[in-house]
C-alpha cells in the first residue's frame, strides 16, 4: 500500500532509493564496500551522503543541518535501511548528537554537531559487563582530580567507537540512595591516553566494541550537561534511539518481504511458482498485513513526536521499536524457510538479513524491557 508524502519527502524517498540502487546495490558493490560484508559501515559511501546533504537531516540549520523533524528522519532511516546501504555509524552518530544539542556547551554542540554534518562518527557508551538492561547499575568511575576528572572501569557493546572521534560516555560520579542519581555525561575524544577500544567479533562482523579506562583524564569541560544529571538527561533521549531502530528494522522487514516476495514469484516446484501454493500464499498476506501495520504505527508515532517535540513518548516509541524489531525478525526467519537452501547462501543476502535483525531486539532496550515499559505505562 503506498504512503501519502508530501512532495517533499516524496522527492527524499526517490533520491535515496536511487542513490542506493546506484552505489550499493548490488552484493559486488556492498562487499568491496565492507570488506566483504564483515564491516557494517563504508566511510566512503557515508561521505557521498554528507555531500548531498543527508547526514545532516535532523541537524539545526544554525549547525549546517536541514533541521527536520522525526518524519523525515525515519523516512530516511528506513530507506537507507532497505536499500542496504552500509551506514551503521549514522544511528549511534544522530543518537549522541541529540544530547549534545540539548545540554552540551556552544563548543561541544559546534565540534559535534557540524562534524556530524561533514561526515564524522560519533558513539555512546552505557553497557558495562554487570549492568545492561539495569542501567543504573553502571560502576565505571570519575572521579574529581587536578581540576577535572579521572575515569577508571570497563564498558561493553559499544557500537561504532572504533570508528567516532567521540565517545558519548555515561559514567558515575557519585554514589547516591537513588541508583539512577550520581551519572554524569562525558564528551570523550576517541584519542585520550588511557582509553582502550577492543572490537569485539560477533556473528555480525566487526560493529561494538570493550572500552578500557584506565586513570584516563578529562578535563571539567568535558562534562555534557550537569554533573549527576545523566539518567534525566538520557530520558529525553529515549524517543529518538527507539524511533532510530524501529525505522531501521522496518526498512529491513520491508527488504526481507520484497526478497522473498520475488523468489516465491519465480521459484518453480510441481510445474508451478511456490507462492502460487497455499501454504505460502497465506503467508505472505499474513506478513504483507503485518508490515503494513508496522509502518502505519511507525509513520503516527513520528507524526506524534513532531507534534510535541518535547514531550516523551514512552509507550508509543516503545510500541515502535518492539513491533518492527520483532517483525524484521520474523520477516528474515520466513525468508530463510521460503527460500530454503538458498536463504543460507550468501549469494541471496537473506542470512544477512537475519543476522541484523536477531540483534535489533536485543540493543536498544530488549524486547522485553519494552514489553515492561508499555505495561508500566497501563498501571501495570
Amino acid at each position: 500500500m503506498p504512503r501519502v508524502l508530501t512532495d517533499e519527502r516524496r522527492d527524499l524517498v526517490k533520491a535515496i532509493t536511487d542513490f542506493c540502487r546506484r552505489e550499493c546495490g548490488t552484493k559486488e558493490q556492498r562487499d568491496l564496500l565492507t570488506a566483504g560484508g564483515r564491516d557494517h559501515h563504508s566511510q566512503q559511501l557515508y561521505e557521498k551522503m554528507a555531500g548531498l546533504g543527508w547526514l545532516g537531516i535532523a541537524v539545526p540549520e544554525a549547525y549546517g543541518g536541514a533541521g527536520m523533524g522525526m518524519g523525515e528522519l525515519c523516512l530516511f532511516l528506513e530507506e537507507t535501511a532497505y536499500g542496504r546501504a552500509p551506514i551503521s555509524g549514522f544511528s549511534t552518530t544522530i543518537i549522541a548528537a541529540a544530547a549534545y544539542e540539548k545540554f552540551g556547551s556552544e563548543e561541544q554542540k559546534r565540534t559535534v554537531l557540524e562534524g556530524v554534518v561533514r561526515g564524522r562518527i560519533e558513539a555512546i557508551s552505557m553497557s558495562e559487563p554487570g549492568a545492561g538492561s539495569d542501567v543504573g547499575a553502571l560502576s565505571c568511575r570519575a572521579e574529581r582530580k587536578n581540576g577535572g576528572y579521572v575515569i577508571n572501569g570497563q564498558k561493553t557493546w559499544c557500537s561504532n567507537a572504533h570508528l567516532a572521534d567521540h565517545i558519548l560516555l555515561i559514567a558515575r560520579t557519585s554514589q547516591e540512595e537513588s541508583k539512577h542519581a550520581g551519572l554524569t555525561q562525558f564528551m570523550v575524544p576517541a584519542d585520550t591516553p588511557g582509553l582502550e577500544i577492543r572490537g569485539i567479533d560477533t556473528m555480525g562482523g566487526r560493529e561494538v566494541n570493550d572500552l578500557y579506562f584506565t586513570d584516563c583524564y578529562l578535563p571539567e569541560s568535558a562534562v555534557v550537561g550537569t554533573e549527576g544529571q545523566a539518567w534525566p538527561q538520557l530520558m529525553t533521549g529515549l524517543n529518538l534511539e527507539r524511533m532510530i531502530l524501529a525505522a531501521l528494522m522496518l526498512g529491513v522487514a520491508r527488504r526481507a518481504f520484497d526478497d522473498t516476495l520475488d523468489y516465491v514469484r519465480q521459484r518453480e516446484q510441481f510445474g508451478r511458482p511456490i507462492g502460487s501454493f497455499q501454504a505460502l500464499k497465506h503467508r505472505i498476506a499474513d506478513n504483507a498485513t503485518e508490515l503494513e501495520c508496522a509502518r502505519l504505527l511507525l509513520d503516527d508515532v513520528a507524526a506524534q513526536i513532531d507534534a510535541a517535540p518535547d514531550k516523551v513518548f514512552a509507550r508509543e516509541a516503545s510500541m515502535a521499536k518492539l513491533k518492527c524489531t520483532e517483525l524484521a525478525k520474523h520477516m528474515a526467519l520466513e525468508g530463510m524457510q521460503m527460500l530454503g537452501g538458498y536463504g543460507y547462501a550468501t549469494e541471496y543476502g537473506m542470512e544477512a538479513l537475519l543476522r541484523s535483525s536477531v540483534v535489533s531486539t536485543v540493543y536498544g532496550g530488549t524486547s522485553e524491557i519494552q514489553r515492561d515499559i508499555i505495561g508500566r505505562t497501563y498501571g501495570l
